[in-house]
């Protein structure tokens, strides 16, 4: 698959294990096959969740909290810790990252909107990878499940953004299946979407993870988004990183969602 400007979404249950805590040696990996598809020439792009679920596994809560402010606080703590992981790990193969905060007033209007643009394309010419997440402790709207929806959409609306040729969600589930793979044995994963129908959307189920805010459905949702606006998207388990090498050589992983032709 020919993609020279990738974005790649990261959700809360592939950064961590059940219990909260950050999986280091799946992070590691990622970074590790991130940096070489830069090194290969490509445009890098990471919009990545985790940083509630993170603040959960720093302060040792087993449960998502209800509120809003602890919500936020969870956000601030966890939002530094995940980019001084990243900056790190990426570091040790040599590439800079740099943090970039979205809320949906950012690209609401073409003036904020070329603003961001801006700030992409530069720092991709300056051989830095964006690291995207919304901006939690500002946004609250997002917390409610109002703004972006959740980071699968703000990992879309990215990819629209920059022009990306595709967009790969990781995510804990191996693709798109005709019912829920969990639930039934006999669930048979769908290999190629060419047009996201109404029997599309209701394969999608229900809500994620206790440590993340999405699902298949919000996955879907994202698909649609970009493929309309002629970009591929693949969804992918996000357990092996290096899979991402084999989507990109051409080999059926995950489910692809075909971008329409305009």
């Amino acid at each position: 698959m020919r993609a020279k400007r990738i974005v790649i979404k990261v959700g809360t249950s592939t950064l961590t294990y059940s219990n909260g805590k950050i999986n280091y040696r799946r992070i590691e990996a990622l970074c590790k096959v991130l940096s070489d598809l830069q090194n290969q020439g490509r445009d890098i792009i990471l919009v990545s969740s985790g940083a509630i679920g993170v603040g959960m596994g720093k302060l040792g809560l087993p449960a998502r909290p209800d509120t809003t402010r602890e919500k936020q606080a969870l956000a601030a703590l966890g939002q530094c810790e995940l980019m001084y992981m990243y900056d790190k790990l990426f570091g040790e193969y040599n590439h800079m990252v740099a943090q970039v905060l979205l809320t949906r007033d950012a690209v609401d209007s073409e003036h904020k909107k070329e603003n961001v643009l801006n700030t992409f394309n530069t720092l991709l010419q300056m051989n830095i990878i964006p690291i995207v997440n919304e901006n939690d402790t500002v946004a609250i709207d997002e917390l409610q499940g109002n703004n972006f929806g959740d980071n699968d959409m703000l990992s879309a609306i990215v990819a629209k953004l920059v022009g990306a040729d595709l967009l790969i969600i990781l995510t804990d589930i191996d693709g798109l299946y005709d019912k829920d793979p969990r639930k039934f044995k006999d669930a048979i994963k769908i290999d190629v979407v060419e047009e996201i129908s109404e029997e599309i959307v209701e394969h999608a189920g229900g809500s994620g993870s206790n440590r993340g805010t999405g699902g298949m459905a919000t996955k879907i949702q994202a698909a649609k988004y970009v493929t309309e606006a002629g970009i591929n998207c693949s969804v992918i388990g996000g357990d092996e990183p290096k899979r991402i090498y084999d989507l990109l050589e051409g080999e059926k992983i995950g489910t692809l969602f075909k971008a329409k032709e305009n």
